[in-house]
């Protein structure tokens, strides 16, 4: 008789996902938390989101969240924050990368302020993250699993800085892999149209002209991401270094 799956392969796991108070970290931290893992959820600025998000999932399983606000662009703080989370289960499983910045940057208006925000977000932070998570990653024989972004291979329009740090962000998967082996996997997912940018209201006609370049001819939801993530944290054991585009074909085409 074959048995059925278990419902919760993530129990006594501890997953740590960086801006997770809304949008597509909010879902991976719900999926991961159904699974039975017990989560750090890091935010920034949106601390209202992220404690209704812990009433949410604490419905289910009391003191299973540890909330952790940080500016990822103070790596000095790094180590600290891995104390919380040693103190929190005494352990790390998970490494989610998610916190990115957004937003465009015309190449003849670039300032150095927004490439050191969207680097710090998108490549520093993530690496510097991993680092100092590396010690309690190892122990558990853990993984690391960065959101890329399809951009990373082909160029945003007016989005240079941004795609070059998510370029970066990529070859950090596959160099981190080689770095952090045999004991932490170290992988990727590149999300297509998944969500409109927060603050964007594109036309029906210029989503329709977006979507009419993706083979599946849909958008993808934040429910695919996650999935993605907790296929690469619970069943991928002999994966590491890869990144899984999440882009319903957009990148079989021009």
């Amino acid at each position: 008789m074959a048995q059925k799956p278990n419902p919760q392969p993530l129990v006594d796991k501890v997953a740590l996902i960086t801006g997770a108070a809304h949008r597509i970290g909010a879902e991976i931290a719900r999926l991961l938390h159904a699974q039975g893992a017990d989560l750090v959820i890091h935010y920034r600025n949106s601390l209202t989101a992220a404690e209704a998000l812990r009433r949410e999932l604490e419905a289910s399983r009391p003191a299973s969240v540890l909330l952790m606000g940080a500016d990822l662009h103070d790596c000095q703080a790094f180590p600290a924050l891995m104390t919380r989370v040693q103190d929190f289960r005494g352990r790390l499983d998970i490494l989610v990368n998610n916190a990115s910045s957004f937003y465009p940057t015309p190449f003849a208006e670039v300032d150095e302020n927004q490439w050191d925000d969207l680097m710090a977000s998108n490549l520093k932070g993530p690496f510097f993250l991993a680092q100092a998570a590396a010690p309690l990653l190892r122990a558990s024989r853990g993984c690391i699993i960065n959101l890329v972004d399809i951009h990373a291979e082909r160029p945003h329009k007016n989005h240079s800085v941004y795609s070059i740090a998510k370029a970066g962000n990529a070859m950090m998967v596959k160099a981190l892999a080689r770095e952090l082996g045999p004991e932490i996997r170290v992988n990727g997912i590149a999300p297509g149209i998944i969500l409109w940018p927060e603050g964007e209201s594109p036309s029906q006609a210029a989503r329709a002209e977006v979507l009419s370049r993706t083979a599946l001819g849909r958008p993808g939801s934040p429910a695919d991401i996650a999935g993605a993530v907790s296929f690469l944290a619970r069943e991928a054991d002999y994966i590491t270094g890869q990144i899984i585009a999440v882009d319903g074909g957009r990148t079989l085409q021009q």
